[in-house]
């Protein structure tokens, strides 16, 4: 048996039980990294736990890699992907463009997806085939959109600072071709492409847990994501998310120095 809507929409509400109440409280942090800022909340963990035990309890034989916690049966057919809190810095600063992120992959390929932000009660969901908006404003099935070539997109990426070196030159060659740029939004910018309100993400350093979940809202809406060397994205690294055919191709040139 493999899971529902109703199945993933449980794993939210338990994590938003957890993120919600601690969000804009000054709640404690911890930093992660010596020598650098990787913060870490009693949300994110909270949050993790709880999406953890419903899985354990209704999907023993699934695996489970997660950003908080250790990771269990990787090498298992089916294989859910957490990010409890993905833009944990957006959340400590009081900005509501954090997410929950909750993947499933069969076979190491992303399958289906969701990016909750209980904040502002907006849910996207990839089902396996389409990807659904539930908000504020209603239900509805979304999709990318086309702007015709890279000098007409829009693009977004989580800030400038976290290029250095080769992969600076290569995100400012693409940041110089766009139409306008935006930075700060973490997962929301990749719903906001699969909603057809952008056209084109570029990051780097990504772990698996913060693309598992985006993978298949993209996909499903219509919209395409690699690594900047054309590859499946599932393992993370650097990635490029676009809406059209034509965007990627010619962002993708840029970034792999061609």
């Amino acid at each position: 048996m493999l899971p529902d809507r109703d199945f993933f929409y449980r794993l939210a509400d338990a994590a938003k039980a957890e993120t919600l109440p601690r969000f804009r409280t000054g709640l404690s942090v911890v930093n992660k990294m010596a020598g650098g800022f990787d913060p870490v909340t009693e949300g994110d963990q909270a949050a993790e736990k709880a999406i953890r035990a419903l899985i354990t309890e209704h999907f023993p034989e699934h695996g489970v890699l997660g950003e908080e916690h250790e990771n269990v049966g990787l090498d298992r057919e089916h294989v859910w992907v957490i990010d409890p809190i993905d833009g944990t810095r957006s959340f400590i600063s009081g900005l509501p463009v954090w997410g929950t992120l909750i993947g499933f992959q069969t076979n190491g390929r992303a399958a289906m997806g969701l990016m909750d932000q209980p904040f502002i009660g907006e849910r996207y969901f990839a089902d396996g085939t389409q990807t659904h908006y539930c908000g504020p404003d209603g239900e509805r099935v979304i999709s990318v959109r086309d702007c015709g070539e890279l000098g007409n997109a829009t693009l977004f990426t989580t800030s400038p600072h976290i290029f250095t070196g080769t992969d600076l030159e290569r995100y400012r060659a693409v940041e110089e071709r766009v139409q306008l740029f935006r930075y700060g939004c973490d997962c929301y910018a990749y719903v906001l492409l699969a909603s057809g309100q952008i056209d084109l993400v570029v990051e780097n350093s990504l772990k698996p847990y913060d693309v598992g979940a985006l993978i298949p809202i993209i996909e499903q809406a219509g919209g395409i994501i690699t690594t900047w060397d054309g590859g499946r994205p599932e393992k993370g690294g650097n990635i490029i998310a676009a809406g059209s055919k034509a965007v990627h191709e010619q962002a993708l040139a840029l970034l792999a120095g061609r």
